[in-house]
């Protein structure tokens, strides 16, 4: 077997392989032999069916798949062996003269080669790190969230303007009939806060459901139904009050600052507020490193120059799609992923340049962290660490996990290089404004 490239330019290539009868024959007469011993055909004694009649019959199939087989093996080997970064999968050019029944066959594939170019990292242009800090009326506002949530409820005699009530909410032409618990404070229709005012336990009133509240999302959790179904609702629905409560808010005192941050971890009312400031911004940064990675990948996908084997390419989403697709269809689907094909390229690079590469060990750790963090959520502060290994061992054996975990652990590798390497600019900002810059 002989295989040569022919360089058509940079990006473009053309690989042809040559192979003979000695390539191929020992390895197709050894599979029609053992044809031969459990073919049963009629008139013939098993094992006993001339060779001729099996190479007639199933010659041309077995010389078709070692043939292929050996194109395949050998041109990965070869890609391989020249460290021809090669993007999509060579693709053969059409024969149309190709005759199976030659002795020595030649084939031709077509390669698309990765392009060459460098990424400094040192940008140009100062990329905004956002540094989102708890303003003084977050903090507030955050206090005051948890007072409620662990404060108690007194039962009231008539609704007030910041009770809670429990109750059954009724449309039978809609099949609507659902108990739940509506927070006056989140009602935005004065229509209805005006009739639920001054109501007691038993009595009925009135509501109609559009803008009846605050967030949209409250209107299918109350009523029970789909968000589809509640979204521009706009019927009346009878709302029978079984209980009226008043949520009397915690006192700031050590029973309430042990429950939410541990016995005696903070002792005041300011400790508290500095620990919800300190707890609030970390939280804050994983928002901004997105928002940072999200900003670094665009800069590098708008200012790496460099070319791509673009007529190859469609070709080549064009013959390897699951369905067959037009030159018209093909070159639409490579122009809508071409962004997404430079960045990789783009961080391919970067990760071998800079030796980024994940090892089994990094990963397990990334794995026990994972899953420390969650069960940390369910009071599990102390796991043990062999307890650790075996979920992370279950988790490991799980290659779709392996995936997913893997590109966390690529991205926050990336995103700890790019804070080290690019240029940055630090903008402070509120949680607030930060939403209304980055999102609108």
């Amino acid at each position: 077997m002989n295989i040569t490239k022919e360089q058509i330019d940079e990006l473009n290539a053309v690989v042809k392989v040559a192979i003979t009868k000695d390539d191929y024959q020992d390895k197709v007469d050894k599979i029609l032999k053992d044809y031969r011993k459990q073919a049963n055909i009629p008139g013939f004694r098993k094992g006993q069916v001339p060779i001729g009649l099996i190479k007639k019959q199933y010659g041309r199939a077995v010389l078709v798949d070692e043939v292929n087989k050996l194109l395949q093996d050998n041109l990965n080997k070869y890609l391989t062996e020249e460290k021809l970064d090669v993007l999509g999968n060579p693709l053969p050019k059409q024969q149309d003269n190709f005759d199976w029944d030659k002795e020595d066959f030649a084939f031709e594939f077509e390669l698309g080669l990765a392009p060459s170019f460098e990424v400094p990292l040192k940008t140009k242009k100062s990329i905004t790190r956002y540094k989102i800090l708890a303003d003084k009326k977050m903090v507030t506002e955050q206090v005051e969230r948890m007072r409620k949530q662990y404060g108690k409820l007194v039962t009231k005699a008539a609704v007030e303007k910041k009770d809670e009530i429990n109750g059954i909410f009724l449309n039978e032409d809609e099949e609507i009939e659902n108990k739940a618990t509506v927070e006056l404070e989140k009602v935005k229709s004065k229509k209805a806060l005006a009739a639920l005012i001054g109501k007691k336990v038993g009595e009925k009133v009135s509501l109609n459901t559009k803008g009846l509240f605050k967030e949209d999302y409250l209107l299918s959790s109350v009523l029970g139904i789909s968000q589809e179904k509640a979204k521009d609702l706009k019927i009346d629905v009878s709302f029978t009050i079984e209980e009226i409560n008043e949520r009397e808010p915690a006192q700031l005192d050590q029973d309430f600052f042990d429950k939410l941050f541990g016995k005696d971890t903070v002792t005041s009312e300011d400790e508290m507020k500095a620990r919800i400031k300190e707890d609030s911004e970390k939280q804050f940064e994983q928002q901004s490193d997105q928002k940072l990675l999200n900003d670094i990948t665009e800069y590098f996908i708008e200012n790496t120059k460099f070319d791509l084997p673009s007529e190859f390419l469609t070709k080549w989403i064009q013959m390897t799609g699951e369905k067959p697709l037009s030159p018209e269809e093909a070159t639409e689907e490579f122009e809508k992923s071409e962004k997404g094909l430079r960045y990789q390229l783009i961080e391919g690079k970067i990760i071998k340049d800079n030796n980024l590469d994940i090892q089994f060990d990094e990963l397990k750790e990334f794995a026990k962290g994972f899953i420390k963090s969650q069960m940390a959520q369910f009071g599990q502060l102390d796991p043990q660490e062999e307890e650790l290994d075996n979920i992370a061992a279950r988790v490991l054996g799980n290659q779709d996990e392996v995936k997913r975990l893997s590109e966390q652990l690529m991205s926050q590798k990336l995103l700890n290089l790019y804070k080290d390497k690019v240029n940055f600019k630090v903008k402070e900002v509120t949680y607030e404004n930060f939403v209304k810059e980055v999102y609108g």
